[in-house]
C-alpha cells in the first residue's frame, strides 16, 4: 500500500518535473516572503520562482503555466513535543514545481496548486503532531493577485505530510501569506 503511494507520488514529481524544465534562462522571476500559521507553529520562509515557458490551455486572455519555487524556511514549534511554551526552531529547504492559471500577461487574479520535496533540519514534533521522516512533501492549493506594480499577493492552505514513507505520518496544515516582488 505504502510502496502504491510513493510510486504514484515519484511519478507525479518526475512528470512535473519534465512538465516545467524549459526555462530559458536561470535568471531569477521573482522573490518571495511568505508568512504561516497553524498546529500551534509559525513559519518563516524566503523564496526565489523561476518561470515556465510551457503554457498549456491557452484560452480568452488566460492559460495553465507554472513555475519552480525554491524556498529556505524556519519553524518555530511552540508547543515541541506536546509541552506548553516548550519551543524549538527547526528548518527547512524546498523545492515545489507549481501549477498556476493565470492572464497571460501574468498579472490579476490567479489560482495555483504545487506538490514539491521538503528536508527538515529535525524532526517535527509539536502539539501532538509529530513526523517521523525529515523529508516531507509539502502541498498547497493557493488564490492571489499580481498587481500592475508587479508586487503579488497571495493566501494558500498548506499541509506538509511523508506520504506514508513511514509511521507516524500525522501530517500539518498551515495558513500562507504570501508577499512576491515580479522582476
Amino acid at each position: 500500500m505504502h510502496i502504491g503511494r510513493i510510486s504514484v507520488s515519484a511519478v507525479l514529481a518526475v512528470g512535473c518535473l519534465a512538465a516545467g524544465w524549459h526555462a530559458p534562462s536561470l535568471a531569477v522571476d521573482s522573490a518571495s516572503l511568505e508568512f504561516a500559521t497553524g498546529n500551534k507553529s509559525t513559519i518563516t520562509r524566503v523564496g526565489a520562482q523561476w518561470d515556465w515557458t510551457n503554457r498549456w490551455f491557452q484560452s480568452n486572455g488566460s492559460h495553465l503555466g507554472g513555475y519552480w519555487d525554491l524556498t529556505g524556511a524556519q519553524i518555530h514549534e511552540n508547543q515541541y513535543r506536546n509541552i506548553r511554551d516548550n519551543t524549538k526552531n527547526i528548518y527547512d529547504i524546498g523545492i515545489t514545481p507549481v501549477f498556476r492559471y493565470q492572464a497571460d500577461d501574468k498579472l490579476g487574479l490567479y489560482a495555483e496548486a504545487g506538490i514539491g520535496a521538503h528536508y527538515f533540519s529535525d524532526l517535527y514534533d509539536n502539539n501532538s503532531r509529530r513526523f517521523s521522516t525529515r523529508f516531507e512533501f509539502g502541498d498547497h492549493i493557493g488564490v492571489g493577485y499580481v498587481f500592475a506594480s508587479k508586487w503579488e499577493l497571495g493566501l494558500k492552505v498548506q499541509h506538509f505530510s511523508n506520504g506514508g514513507i513511514k509511521k507516524p505520518n500525522s501530517g500539518a496544515n498551515f495558513a500562507v501569506l504570501k508577499a512576491a516582488y515580479r522582476f
